[in-house]
């Protein structure tokens, strides 16, 4: 399908990003000045998303919720925007009317990698949660078995990290449930 010609202006950048959704339907973010589209998710990526919010929701705090879909701001840009498959907000974003939360409201963002992720992509978005200033980032590699957790973001990059192969715990701080399962995830092609 191609995508409507549209040539964006500086400031308006979320404008047309919105337009190419409205109009093809593609899931698109806003990365460091560049727009990214994402192809749909596949059942084994919609399903470990599911299988992280199972375990999830019902041991977090009543003040925290998680959500799927929910796009996050750029501080510093207001063009600028990603969509992580699942994010752990204060339960009050369900009463917000904006679409862009606060990257100080994110106590964790997920994102799940897709099929046909490169390493340069993955790489360039877990530099855009760091200069967000998202505390916590979880990335899931169906592709591998593999997971990282990120953590202590500092001048555009996460400080600390700690890495595993599903079927090992991912330990999460408080407020977040202590531990992840990650042998309940599925791998692409399996």
């Amino acid at each position: 399908m191609a995508l409507p010609a549209l040539r964006p202006r500086p400031g308006n950048l979320r404008e047309v990003a919105e337009q190419v959704e409205a109009s093809t339907g593609l899931r698109v973010e806003i990365l460091g000045g560049s727009l990214v589209k994402s192809t749909p998710p596949g059942g084994k990526h919609a399903g470990t998303i599911r299988r992280l919010r199972v375990q999830l929701e019902p041991a977090l705090p009543a003040a925290l919720a998680a959500y799927e879909m929910s796009s996050v701001l750029m501080p510093e840009d207001p063009d600028d925007y990603a969509t992580p498959d699942l994010a752990v907000l204060p339960v009050e974003w369900d009463e917000d009317d904006a679409w862009l939360a606060d990257p100080g409201d994110v106590v964790l963002a997920v994102e799940v990698i897709s099929q046909s992720e490169k390493a340069k992509d993955i790489t360039d978005k877990n530099g855009w949660y760091a200069r967000a200033g998202v505390p916590l980032l979880l990335v899931l590699d169906p592709r591998s078995g593999k997971w990282a957790l990120h953590s202590l973001p500092k001048d555009g990059e996460y400080r600390g990290q700690v890495h595993g192969v599903y079927g090992e715990p991912v330990e999460l701080p408080a407020p977040l449930p202590a531990r992840l399962d990650t042998g309940v995830f599925s791998l692409y092609g399996r």
